[in-house]
């Protein structure tokens, strides 16, 4: 399959949103794993703003990444958090001589085998909902046209975030992204039972989850819920072995 004909299935792909059972989560997940694909980058990761205008995580390629954008949040400084503030592209920053910039998150980056880092808004016209951060093992940045596709890429998720009714009335926009963010958290939980019980990483617990929701026809953050509560039902899925796949988590 060529580059052009492999671009526009990802895009059809990021553009399915119209679905009664679209879920956020789970579409994010793959934006960041298209991301890697089209982009050629490590590892990329999501963040979206709750009601305060606090960034929070909501979907990685991988868990280094997702460790890695939670310590930004801690911290409170890094790429996405400059992009996500200034509304606008934080590209080609080399970590080397982001020591100054970022006192706390460089050095984090670099231990995490990180070399430059870029981000992309997430946006509607003047409405900036969060933002795309994309890391590399090398300093030779980003071109122009592979910064025009990343752009083009956060544009989808930014429209898959605010589709569904939400440009009516902003409290609605803030009740869905709201949502994303708690429905993060549900995940997380059920990601870690169920890598306590199988003896797995994070990463095969999340595929563990992501294919037992995606098989049940259900939403991911609803059969998240019922593993971390414990349910005897939704605890079946640990008994099937991670299926591993290209795209990481």
């Amino acid at each position: 399959m060529d580059r052009e004909q492999r671009l526009a299935e990802i895009f059809v792909e990021l553009a399915d949103t119209l679905v009664d059972d679209f879920d956020v989560i789970d579409f994010l997940q793959v934006l960041a794993a298209r991301s890697v694909e089209l982009l050629g980058v490590a590892a990329a990761g999501i963040m979206l703003a709750d009601q305060s205008g606090s960034l929070m995580t909501v979907a990685a390629s991988d868990e280094r990444a997702r460790l890695l954008e939670l310590f930004e949040i801690q911290n409170d400084e890094g790429p996405c958090r400059d992009c996500y503030r200034l509304g606008a592209p934080v590209v080609n920053v080399s970590l080397d001589g982001a020591m100054e910039r970022w006192p706390q998150f460089t050095p984090q980056a670099i231990a995490g085998g990180f070399r430059s880092a870029n981000a992309l808004p997430l946006r509607l016209r003047s409405q900036v909902v969060g933002s795309l951060n994309l890391f590399h093992t090398s300093t030779g940045g980003m071109g122009s046209a592979q910064l025009r596709l990343a752009q083009a890429l956060a544009d989808a998720a930014t429209i898959g975030i605010l589709h569904q009714r939400t440009i009516r009335r902003s409290e609605v926009v803030a009740g869905q992204l709201q949502l994303a963010l708690t429905s993060r958290v549900v995940i997380e939980q059920a990601k870690g039972v169920l890598a306590e019980r199988m003896q797995i990483s994070p990463d095969d617990a999340f595929e563990v989850l992501r294919s037992a929701a995606r098989s049940r026809n259900r939403l991911l953050t609803d059969l998240s819920r019922d593993v971390a509560s414990g349910s005897a039902d939704a605890m079946q899925p640990q008994r099937q072995a991670p299926r591993r796949r290209s795209e990481p988590r």
